[in-house]
């Protein structure tokens, strides 16, 4: 899986959320909603192969197991209902050895009933206007080579492959 870098302009870029969906930050107690979005926003065996093992994943992200979850960077996509409809879950720095030494994406997810609608496009705007903000100035992750439509996505964000 390549490893993709980013940098993070100040001011970050300017992609707003469509307007019938809001962002916020992610909270602890958006825990079970967020893993089974995490779930559902996936074929089953993709990601998890149940329900119980994506919850214990995204249970393992808020624990830190993957590196201390920026709660401030990391945001929840909602419908006008209030529903989780997608995600993106940001570490300080990413625990494996071989990744720079920045803020990483470690998940970045929607319902499939909202695909296509930008907000994956406007989380990670977003999420990079809060790490810029913050005195971040570059972002990293790792996408499977085989999900073109994330790469393209990261591609038009202005993500470039890492070289260690």
């Amino acid at each position: 899986m390549p490893t993709l870098i980013a940098k993070c302009p100040p001011g970050g870029l300017q992609r707003g959320m469509p307007s019938e969906y809001r962002f916020r930050a992610l909270l602890p107690s958006d825990l079970e909603a967020v893993g089974s979005l995490y779930f559902s926003a996936y074929e089953p065996g993709v990601a998890c192969a149940t329900l119980d093992e994506a919850m214990a994943d995204i249970a393992d992200s808020f624990a830190g197991e993957y590196g201390p979850l920026d709660l401030e960077s990391s945001l929840v996509a909602q419908d006008v209902h209030g529903e989780l409809v997608g995600a993106v879950l940001v570490v300080d720095r990413a625990p494996w050895p071989d990744t720079p030494n920045c803020p990483f994406v470690i998940e970045l997810f929607s319902a499939h009933e909202h695909r296509r609608r930008g907000i994956a496009t406007a989380l990670v705007c977003e999420m990079m206007h809060h790490l810029s903000t913050s005195g971040s100035n570059q972002v990293s992750l790792r996408v499977a080579e085989e999900n073109v439509a994330a790469l393209k996505l990261y591609e038009q964000l202005g993500f470039c492959e890492w070289i260690s």
